[in-house]
């Protein structure tokens, strides 16, 4: 008649790594270490929050960081902070927006 199951041997299962994700460092050293290496590299990200959580400051250091120790390009838009506001704010992170623009 039929196959007896309690006979039958279980199938062998292969343990398989997933597939690495290559990551951009951001030059955030705690951010990079939580996401393993930065942001998806190639991607682009969404950064998303309430107001006051944070995106604006995180933004500005990720792409000063980004100008200064990876030579790479950006582009930051606001529709509500104006120049001057930036300037100040990316001052408290140790970050001169006037020089960083200057820099090629």
């Amino acid at each position: 008649m039929g196959s007896d199951l309690r006979t039958s041997k279980p199938a062998r299962t292969i343990a398989r790594r997933p597939p690495t994700l290559a990551k951009a460092p951001t030059g955030i050293r705690g951010f990079d270490e939580i996401t393993t290496g930065g942001l998806p590299k190639g991607r682009p990200t969404l950064v998303c929050g309430s107001a006051g959580c944070g995106k604006t400051l995180f933004s500005i250091e990720f792409l000063a960081r980004g100008a200064r120790e990876f030579n790479e390009p950006g582009v930051f838009m606001s529709f509500e902070e104006t120049e001057s506001d930036l300037a100040t704010n990316s001052a408290s992170l140790g970050f001169d927006l006037e020089g960083l623009a200057g820099q090629k």
